[in-house]
């Protein structure tokens, strides 16, 4: 698994899908305190050298003090390089903390620091896996006003397997409530250099999500790099409180 698929799979529950998942750019909401939430999705890479499929991911995520969610996230990975044979199988499972500092109001912002442990649980000798664990310490900031919300985030990939460099990744969310069951936004996401051989990298991305109750969701979103590495990103996936 590579650069935005690894991205896709590992950005933590948002509470109400305000933010995060289907997005890259992680949001600050937790789950709320004795609260929990469960995905099952897929992601999609697809690079001039072939493709990452995660089908399925489950990810399940419970409030377990307020402001402080945990979450594991546990994916089934296929890669299917031009170069090899296609391989199927447990990819690198996740664990992650949210711990929201500073509450949204009419004169803040919400903030939220969100790191997050990935072990290496999948083969990486068929590209089903990093080889060693690997860490994620991002930064997430929102704020929402009338229909709007915005968010922000930013942090640093820290990876020492062989061939992976350790780098600094952002994204800015713009996503609209609709007045019904639709959320739609965009977003602006880079990372840089992930790989000894790769490129620094810029993703543009769209989706939202389709509310068939308030408590059971479609998400969904698909983008394009517009810089650095060629790559096609695509997630789908359910959403349930439960």
């Amino acid at each position: 698994m590579r650069a935005a698929a690894i991205v896709a799979v590992l950005a933590l529950s948002s509470s109400q899908a305000v933010a995060g998942p289907p997005f890259l750019t992680e949001d600050p909401v937790p789950v709320d305190y004795r609260s929990s939430e469960f995905y099952v999705f897929s992601t999609y890479d697809g690079t001039s050298e072939g493709n990452d499929i995660n089908l399925p991911v489950l990810e399940y995520s419970h409030g377990l003090l307020p402001d402080v969610q945990v979450t594991i996230a546990v994916p089934f990975a296929r890669t299917a390089p031009d170069s090899g044979p296609t391989e199927r199988g447990l990819g690198d499972v996740a664990i992650g903390v949210k711990y929201r500092f500073v509450d949204e109001s009419d004169t803040s912002l919400q903030i939220a620091v969100s790191p997050v442990a990935v072990l290496p649980t999948g083969n990486s000798s068929k590209g089903l896996g990093n080889g060693k664990a690997w860490w994620l310490l991002p930064v997430c900031v929102q704020k929402s006003w009338g229909e709007w919300t915005a968010s922000v985030a930013g942090g640093y990939v820290i990876n020492s397997a062989d061939g992976e460099e350790s780098h600094a990744y952002g994204g800015w969310l713009l996503q609209k409530d609709q007045g019904g069951k639709w959320v739609l936004g965009g977003e602006l996401f880079a990372r840089g250099k992930d790989t000894v051989d790769g490129r620094a990298t810029t993703f543009l991305n769209f989706g939202g999500s389709y509310g068939f109750s308030p408590r059971f969701q479609l998400l969904f979103s698909a983008g394009h790099s517009v810089s650095g590495e060629t790559h096609a990103i695509a997630y789908v996936g359910l959403w349930r409180a439960l």
